[in-house]
């Protein structure tokens, strides 16, 4: 198992927490809780090693596609494609919103 921390700088102030994924489903659960400090932190637990340079690339393209917002971020991945990990954040981001 690796463990990844990221941080990466907050324009969106949102309240609430949410859920996407599963563990047991076998790919991926992201937790989300939104905060005002201007900041979202990221704490990832991946099965797949030497992955973070995937992870930092995935969040470098979604805060260039959108504003991230503040709060913490902590995904479970155990061996999700790009294409879900990215699915699964938006879902938690896009859950909070509509809180």
């Amino acid at each position: 198992m690796e463990h990844i921390t990221l941080s990466y700088p907050s324009s969106r102030t949102l309240s609430g927490k949410a859920l996407a994924g599963v563990v047991g489903s076998g790919d991926m659960e992201v937790l989300f809780s939104a905060d005002d400090k201007n900041v979202l932190n990221i704490a990832i637990t991946t099965s797949v090693n030497n992955s973070q340079a995937r992870w930092e690339a995935l969040f470098n393209r979604l805060s260039q596609l959108t504003d991230l917002p503040a709060g913490q971020l902590v995904i479970h991945d155990f061996g999700a494609t790009p294409g879900v990990a990215r699915i699964r954040i938006e879902q938690v981001f896009e859950e909070v919103a509509h809180a």
